[in-house]
């Protein structure tokens, strides 16, 4: 008979070798996927890894890893202090259209300023004040009604979703665009635009998530809240013993991560995506929880998972065009990672045994 024995104290070599591990049975499982749908596996792999960093096109698809990955690295960077608290924000797809439907229409009502000093920055203070209040709604009424913030966050993305089909065909739909659902394009509109190089892929998203990468790691290594937040993680009543007010805590760990995903939502409709339309929102906001889980909730581990995942989805694009691959394969293959780090990450904490059954 198997059974699983506790360890003693996490192994060192599972909590950092689990996410290779995971990754590889991902692209076991995806092989054998591909493989059931007709398609040759090992081009399938080929096409989603390799094709975007060294194929013949890569010139085009590298600068798609920025777009792609800057929004995922700063919503799982927010994400992994409330994780690293015990604080579960699973709603930050929400606060991402909320941060994207404010921060879009500050510009759209500035429309035609040319002060791009002006309206750009409003933009973003806008956008993560959207994101801020709409994850406020879940931590407030945890700390005053000991609400679950998992159901409510989660609750709240359906809610912004009709926030923004109602939107896109009332208040923020472009006045010029003969009836159409949809905002102006705020990416041509140069004052409101976050592109800094369009043709590199870089936009103030990619910024701002490095940015947030550096002061994740140093709130998290070199001060007092990084170790408040860990320990509270960790060890609850010694946290509180020590000091640390858990209302607070969980204010600050879901306002920042609603900041943030809201920030990385006015950086995508402002640059990338460049309307207000009904399907703006791509799930960067939920595949954001597996970025976070697979770079171990470390900020340079998230940064390397979100260039990951990034690749997976630009990678999964090739394979769709080049060898009729469905996007829902795809999109199990990207979930499978997550399903794989979850199921490896148990022997950190816990050791396969072999044991004889008893004797009749």
């Amino acid at each position: 008979m198997i059974i699983l024995e506790k360890r003693p104290q996490p192994s060192q070599f599972w909590s950092y070798g689990a996410p290779i591990v995971a990754v590889i049975l991902t692209m076991i499982f995806g092989a054998a996927l591909f493989a059931t749908l007709g398609k040759p596996p090992i081009e399938a792999l080929s096409k989603i890894f390799w094709e975007p960093l060294f194929g013949e096109f890569n010139f085009f698809y590298l600068p798609q890893l920025l777009i792609k990955g800057a929004p995922l690295v700063a919503i799982a960077l927010g994400l992994s202090l409330g994780f690293k608290a015990g604080i579960w924000n699973i709603g930050a797809e929400g606060q991402y259209i909320i941060g994207a439907l404010c921060g879009a229409a500050v510009g759209l009502a500035l429309y035609p300023m040319e002060a791009r000093w002006l309206v750009l920055p409003a933009m973003l203070i806008a956008g993560a004040f959207g994101g801020f209040a709409w994850a406020m709604i879940p931590g407030i009424l945890r700390v005053k009604f000991n609400t679950n913030e998992i159901l409510v966050s989660l609750m709240l993305v359906y809610v912004a979703e009709q926030l923004l089909a109602a939107m896109a065909l009332g208040a923020l739909k472009n006045p010029e665009g003969m009836g159409f659902p949809g905002s102006r394009n705020l990416s041509q509109y140069a004052s409101a635009s976050s592109w800094i190089d369009q043709g590199n892929g870089m936009h103030w998203g990619v910024v701002i998530a490095l940015i947030a990468v550096i002061f994740a790691y140093i709130l998290f290594t070199r001060h007092i809240l990084g170790f408040q937040i860990k320990l509270a993680g960790q060890a609850p009543r010694a946290a509180a013993f020590s000091g640390v007010n858990p209302a607070r805590l969980v204010l600050f760990c879901l306002g920042t991560s609603g900041a943030l995903a809201g920030i990385a939502g006015l950086t995508e409709v402002s640059g990338p995506a460049g309307v207000v339309s009904i399907d703006f929102n791509v799930g960067y906001g939920f595949t954001a929880i597996i970025v976070a889980f697979l770079g171990r909730l470390h900020p340079v581990g998230i940064l390397m998972a979100g260039t990951l995942m990034a690749l997976t989805y630009i990678g999964g694009d090739v394979a769709q065009s080049s060898l009729g691959l469905p996007k829902a394969a795809i999109q199990v293959f990207q979930g499978t990672l997550l399903f794989s780090l979850l199921g490896v990450d148990v022997l950190t904490n816990y050791r396969v045994r072999m044991k004889r059954g008893a004797v009749a």
